[in-house]
């Protein structure tokens, strides 16, 4: 082994031979094709694993799972490309309706000077009156931080997300709710008001409404909402917004009048009351179950049998989902919402998404939904009737154990992927979420930059979203600086794999703008736009020493991940093809692949090491490889030898590339 190359040389007739053989299962043709010439050299080592051709087999018909599945997945959303965005830090476009102190969830709990914060200020830095509550950042101060996104933000850059590429937007809640990431919905048939123009009139509406369908109106910020839909429609986007039907906050309608009159509610068996108060004491013992004990979030109750949601809460989601999915009653879909990310869909029972998932259907067949599982989700996508998952399990893991931390061997990285595809129906394998980063992870960028150097907690998920290492809040060793240059080059590997893999990618809001941050809070700052100017971070929130880290727009970055979304846009192969591992070198930690229709296709190339990489792969006869994309972006830099039908790629350390197999051209 060389310092500038890896390469592993034949040195006897008979390992020639065989070699020979694991050649021509490495490109995309036929053995019969492959000119029979002696091979010189191969790049794989001893611990590689070429992938073997399959046997020819005659057509199988579809399984009763994929018959029935496949009229659950929307034929769009193998196209998509989405972005998610966290409505109140994504663009504040309207400063008139900026959050107030009334606003908030508790606000005698919050000290008369408070105001919302700064959109460009050091995250880190504290303002006055949360210094005055506590000398903690994470306690009494960041979760009340408001900085006044709302839906006139995302209608301003619409052009944006155009340019980036992206055709599919996932909102995080938009519902009315206190808290900033409207997880704790005040209600579900109303868009939050001060992510519309008319907060205090929106208000007034709400307030003079019963939980009776018919007395709904639309509100300024409802009517935004839908005019936002009409926009990203008209410019070719799909919309899907968060379900949240496990939980409420305490300010829903229900749980506001169970609170009030307890036994005598109306809404008392719409949730889990422990215990109720008693009024001839002067404590309140009104007890009742919540999500995770977090006693914001009161959970509706499931039906006697503990197969559904309890008729009430049931009834309600089924009437909003209506209104949302079809605004005007006609029949027609085109100016609702095109589909649904469901929260903790696991603590929901699976007879509720079984008739939820086929009243959704029923409103616009083309309708996505996909839930938040966290592991092995075919059971619950089947038995519930969901698209797909967000692919945490199949994809976000794995990718976290070899790209991004390089503890994942190439071997297990390849034959991982291909198990976990494999589990679910063909259909539904293209409508997989693949994403990396989320509101709920620290940033892809503060994962790299973080890469364990020790042992995992937990192994099983490569410590991803692991709370004990993912913030300075629990670990004190994270580290909240900005990305290095090596890190970027990670960043970048890790947007080809989601951008080249099966299944649609989704960037986080501000990934591709080059924003970094630890998990919540810090995974939620302003997004860094290119028209204001930011101050440094130089505030640590422990106190330690730290450098003093600019602030400002990624073009380079961005430019990248418009290009490799128009890579993927581009090319119906990457979008729909078959997916096989032609190469995996645990050694050099080089991994290859193909995706393929019929005989044309395209390979992808990884090299997670840091040595120059030189594979040995084929294309059919009369054919040759042309690079289309690089991770680096340094045009040429990706090296194509070719004699016949066999082909040497040289691919740099720390780099990638996308051939396209093409007709010979002298």
């Amino acid at each position: 082994m060389g310092t500038h190359q890896q390469t592993c040389y034949l040195d006897s007739p008979l390992l020639r031979c065989f070699a020979l053989v694991l050649l021509l299962s490495t490109g995309c043709q036929r053995a019969d094709e492959v000119a029979s010439e002696d091979v010189a050299a191969v790049t794989a080592t001893p611990a590689a694993l070429p992938a073997a051709e399959p046997a020819k087999e005659p057509p199988q018909p579809p399984s009763p799972d994929e018959e029935l599945m496949a009229r659950f997945v929307p034929d769009w959303v193998a196209d998509a490309v989405f972005y998610q965005i966290f409505p109140e830090r994504f663009r504040n476009g309207d400063r008139t309706n900026d959050p107030i102190r009334a606003s908030l969830e508790d606000p005698p709990s919050v000290p008369e000077s408070w105001k919302p914060s700064s959109w460009t200020g050091d995250w880190y830095a504290r303002a006055d009156w949360e210094k005055v509550r506590s000398d903690n950042f994470y306690e009494h101060g960041v979760f009340q931080r408001r900085y006044g996104g709302d839906l006139q933000g995302v209608i301003e850059k619409i052009d944006y997300l155009k340019n980036l590429g992206v055709n599919a937007i996932y909102f995080n809640p938009v519902f009315y709710g206190r808290s900033m990431h409207k997880y704790d919905a005040a209600s579900m048939h109303h868009i939050d008001p001060y992510f519309g123009p008319d907060p205090v009139g929106d208000l007034k509406l709400i307030a003079s409404e019963t939980s009776d369908p018919k007395t709904w109106q639309w509100t300024a910020a409802d009517k935004l909402f839908l005019e936002l839909i009409r926009q990203l429609h008209e410019r070719g986007m799909h919309v899907i917004i968060d379900g949240v039907f496990n939980h409420t906050g305490r300010d829903f309608f229900a749980f506001s009048d169970l609170r009030a009159k307890q036994k005598e509610s109306a809404y008392q068996d719409w949730y889990i009351v422990q215990h109720f108060d008693d009024p001839a004491t002067p404590q309140n013992e009104f007890r009742y179950k919540s999500w995770w004990g977090f006693e914001s979030l009161p959970e509706f109750a499931d039906n006697e049998s503990q197969q559904d949601l309890h008729p009430g809460p049931r009834q309600y989601v089924f009437d909003i989902t209506r209104r949302w999915m079809d605004p005007n009653g006609d029949g027609d879909p085109s100016d609702g919402i095109d589909g649904w990310r469901l929260d903790v869909a696991n603590e929901v029972p699976n007879g509720f998404w079984l008739d939820w998932n086929t009243l959704v259907r029923e409103l616009n067949p083309q309708a996505y939904t996909v839930g938040e599982f966290w592991g092995n989700a075919r059971e619950h996508l089947i038995g519930g009737r969901f698209s797909a998952t967000m692919n945490y399990h199949g994809f976000a893991y794995l990718v976290k154990g070899f790209l991004i931390d390089g503890k994942l061997t190439a071997h297990d990285f390849g034959l991982y992927l291909q198990d976990r595809l494999d589990e679910y129906p063909p259909s539904m394998r293209f409508a997989m979420q693949n994403l990396v980063d989320s509101h709920d992870t620290d940033r892809v960028a503060s994962m790299i930059a973080n890469s364990p150097r020790r042992v995992y907690f937990q192994p099983e998920r490569f410590d991803y979203d692991v709370s004990e290492v993912v913030s300075p809040r629990y670990s004190p060793e994270y580290a909240i600086s900005a990305p290095t240059k090596s890190d970027r080059r990670i960043q970048r590997l890790v947007a080809l794999m989601q951008m080249t893999y099966v299944g649609p990618p989704m960037i986080y809001y501000g990934t591709e703008a080059g924003m970094w941050g630890a998990d919540d809070p810090c995974n939620r700052q302003p997004m860094v736009w290119d028209d204001l100017e930011y101050q440094d971070q130089t505030t640590d929130p422990l106190g330690r020493n730290r450098p003093e880290d600019p602030v400002s727009f990624d073009q380079e970055l961005f430019s990248f991940y418009a290009g490799a979304t128009r890579l993927r846009s581009e090319n119906k192969i990457l979008r729909r093809g078959k997916f096989e591992v032609l190469m995996a070198d645990d050694l050099a930690q080089f991994i290859a692949f193909r995706r393929s229709i019929g005989e044309d296709c395209m390979l992808v190339a990884i090299n997670r090491g840091d040595t120059p990489y030189r594979w040995l792969t084929s294309c059919r006869k009369g054919h040759s490889y042309a690079e289309v994309f690089s991770a680096s972006g340094r045009f040429k830099e990706i090296e194509i030898e070719q004699d016949g039908t066999q082909v040497v790629v040289t691919i740099p350390a720390f780099d990638g590339a996308v051939l396209a197999e093409q007709p010979w051209e002298e």
